[in-house]
């Protein structure tokens, strides 16, 4: 079932509802055990010896999750720390991600179904078991989850013990792993593991009350630090199996490319060299080790026919523009501000976004071992079910037959939502009969790069006499990243025919984080759906990237026009938004706030995204042509963060990330192809161009929301109005100095 036949309509809803309500739907764990271990739930195991093993389906690409979901059970376990280890999930119903599938699954018909709706999704992605990683939704997804897990086998522990002293097991409790009743009786979790499994849990489940003793809001250190410092830690490249060989891989130019000849002969003077495999759409190179088969894939160098117009940064722009020209979707409105435009003098601006590219350091890779009946991969994936059928359908087996082992990522940012590589790996081992590893080169990583969509807008808006925005009017012309990546992903499109079949789609997720967190009283957000000829995917922030970049920059705008300070300006215009008030009152403080006067350098912008507010002020400048930042300061409402020091982490890590979009991050297109493909032609940001970065986490009770993409989309326009405080212009296109 796909997406659109999901929620068709209402009548198509309802009898989805009535046919689901009467399906079987009651999942089991299905988790292995080791001799010694006892399985409690889907998310953990303990062994006699009173090893803690949790079990994680969220994929690790840096941002921690492997350390906050264990924490989150153990905590309510009352695990030692020490003892705690993590293990991936199975691919299984139970891991299932509802609340990403509810941001890409939701249209309209769920919307107006409310509750059922979402329970529509909600059972779709479970029966599908799609187990996704990404914007930010893993701690918000699992925390429930995983405390009613740590604190089920808390209440199983206890009870066995009980049964032993022959007390209440109301009276006992657990504490840094060690099982008491109150007294002087002590027993370790190891020693009555497996007779805690035989009771049953009660009726209501208790959670911990006290507020000592707790590893929820500790700055625990991370459990997958120490192998990543000493190297031990196993990513995709790093598998090596008996008789393996490795290959590289071209794919053509951008669009619909098809193989048209290779120079064997050429290929087979690289000594190591073993095959060239052919298929319609790319050919690899397979050697005794990865440098052979990249060297004979260059002096093979394959030809490709591309059908269509190549892709160019000249015509994405022209199909951006030329979106205005038809007629765009109003998805989000207050009030109408149309009628405040007709004679009143307005502030109108242009901006633009250009593809923003990954750059992981890690680039694509995979290991396949293939055999008659039966595969194995090891990858790392943010979408681990849809991975492997898509490999299963590739090879003729069934998903059962096909076992894929989730590694961590040497970043991903969203790239691994796709899975190519999987598939390509696979059918290589196959072709060559022994184990293969597939890794991309840089060139390829670049040129099959998923960007982040780029988008152009047209902003207006209109101040009243006291200075207040009365009307604001965005115009969007923007192609919708994720519906493309779902149509690769869940239905097996080719990049080319997922960008054109998304083309004409118009969705919200193409305007996130354009929805104004200020009380503006009339405003509307218009979306122009645009074919750019560009596989785009999902990206760090999505389209937060542009929308922030656009609101934020024309905030600024406004409030100089209106002859207001930056910052007063948005809070008088926040009314009923106290936390996001409050972040921006606290990065004013310490950041020492000028009040965005001439030749200062300072910059301010403000952002709300999936329940945390954030606010970012930057001192930048311009040094030999070249932007230089000194100073990042961010303040940031996040709830109740589960581990205060990896939200500074991935907070910071999304600041850095913005400004790589704000400094480069991206290249031109011509004749189907990136002009440049090395890093250090990227534009990145260097250690010299970043100073001092400092986070604030505000105290808060709500519950904790993800911090992965947050700081990501706010440093391009704080940098761009710091500018212009320095430059006297506007710098209005992404990156930043692309406009000379």
């Amino acid at each position: 079932m796909d997406r659109r036949t999901l929620l068709v309509g209402g009548g198509a809803t309802v009898g989805l509802l009535l046919a689901w309500a009467i399906w079987p739907r009651s999942y089991r764990a299905s988790l292995n055990t080791a001799p010694g271990e006892t399985a409690f739930n889907a998310f953990l195991k303990i062994d006699r010896s009173g090893q803690v093993v949790v079990i994680v389906p969220q994929t690790e690409m840096g941002q921690g999750v492997t350390t906050l979901l264990p924490q989150i059970l153990a905590d309510e376990l009352g695990a030692d720390w020490r003892t705690v280890g993590v293990q991936s999930a199975p691919i299984g119903p139970l891991y299932a991600n509802i609340l990403l599938a509810r941001e890409w699954l939701a249209n309209d018909w769920s919307r107006l179904a409310g509750e059922a709706g979402e329970w529509t999704i909600d059972q779709y992605a479970t029966r599908r078991a799609l187990m996704l990683t990404g914007a930010g939704t893993s701690v918000p997804m699992f925390h429930q989850p995983y405390r009613e897990a740590g604190a089920a086998a808390r209440v199983l522990l206890c009870k066995a013990a009980a049964a032993r002293w022959d007390v209440a097991w109301e009276s006992c409790d657990i504490q840094n792993g060690i099982i008491s009743d109150g007294g002087q009786r002590r027993l370790k979790l190891g020693e009555v593991v497996e007779d805690a499994a035989t009771f049953d849990l009660p009726e209501i489940l208790p959670f911990r009350q006290a507020e000592v003793d707790r590893l929820a809001g500790q700055e625990l250190p991370r459990l997958d630090t120490p192998s990543k410092i000493d190297g031990s830690h196993n990513f995709a490249a790093d598998i090596r199996l008996p008789d393996m060989v490795f290959a590289s891989i071209r794919q053509g130019p951008i669009g619909d490319a098809v193989l048209k000849s290779v120079n064997e002969g050429a290929a087979k003077s690289v000594t190591g060299f073993l095959k060239l495999v052919r298929r319609d759409r790319w050919v690899a190179a397979v050697a005794s080790n990865w440098w052979a088969a990249n060297k004979a894939l260059d002096l093979a160098d394959p030809v490709f026919a591309l059908s269509g117009r190549p892709v160019d940064s000249t015509g994405m722009e022209a199909a951006l523009e030329q979106a205005f020209s038809g007629s765009g979707e109003r998805l989000y409105a207050q009030g109408d501000p149309q009628p405040l435009f007709g004679d009143a003098t307005i502030l109108a601006s242009e901006y633009r976004v250009r593809p923003g590219l990954h750059l992981a350091l890690e680039p694509m890779c995979a290991t396949a071992r293939i055999g008659e009946d039966s595969a194995e991969i090891w990858m790392a994936t943010q979408a681990p079910g849809l991975a492997r059928a898509a490999i299963a359908r590739a090879l003729g087996l069934s998903a059962e037959a096909v076992t894929l082992y989730p590694l961590h990522a040497g970043g991903g940012y969203g790239r691994r939502m796709d899975f190519e590589a999987g598939v390509q790996a696979a059918l290589l081992s196959r072709e060559m009969g022994r184990p293969v590893q597939l890794l991309w080169s840089r060139l390829e990583d670049v040129i099959q790069d998923r960007p982040s969509a780029p988008a152009h807008a047209r902003m207006a808006g209109k101040l009243g006499r006291n200075g207040a925005i009365e009307g604001w009017s965005a115009k969007v012309a923007a192609p919708c990243a994720l519906t493309q990546t779902w149509a690769r992903i869940a239905h097996g499109k080719l990049p080319h025919e997922a960008g054109a079949d998304a083309s004409g789609t118009s969705t919200r997720l193409a305007v996130a984080g354009m929805e104004l967190p200020y009380a503006v009283p009339n405003w509307a957000v218009d979306h122009f759906p645009a074919d750019v000829g560009l596989p785009l995917g999902f990206a760090r922030g999505n389209a937060h990237l542009h929308g922030a970049f656009f609101t934020e920059s024309f905030m600024d705008e406004l409030a100089h026009q209106a002859q207001m300070e930056a910052m007063s300006f948005r809070i008088q215009m926040l009314g009923g938004n106290p936390r996001l008030a409050h972040c921006l009152t606290t990065v004013g403080a310490m950041g020492g706030w000028q009040g965005g006067i001439e030749g200062s350098g300072q910059g301010l912008a403000a952002h709300v995204m999936n329940g945390a507010f954030i606010a970012v002020m930057v001192e930048a400048g311009m040094a030999e042509g070249k932007l230089q930042v000194s100073r990042i300061v961010a303040a940031v409402d996040g709830g109740d963060q589960v581990n205060p020091d990896i939200a500074r982490q991935q907070v910071e890590s999304g600041l850095i990330h913005g400004l790589a979009f704000a400094m480069g991050a991206s290249v031109p297109y011509a004749k189907g192809m990136p002009t440049r493909a090395m890093l250090g032609r990227m534009g990145l940001p260097r250690l010299g161009d970043v100073g001092e970065v400092t986070v604030e986490l505000i105290r808060s009770t709500a519950p904790p929301a993800g911090l992965t993409d947050l700081g990501a989309p706010l440093v391009a326009p704080a940098v761009a109005n710091a500018l212009f405080t320095t430059a006297g212009r506007r710098f209005r296109t992404l990156p930043l100095l692309m406009e000379g």
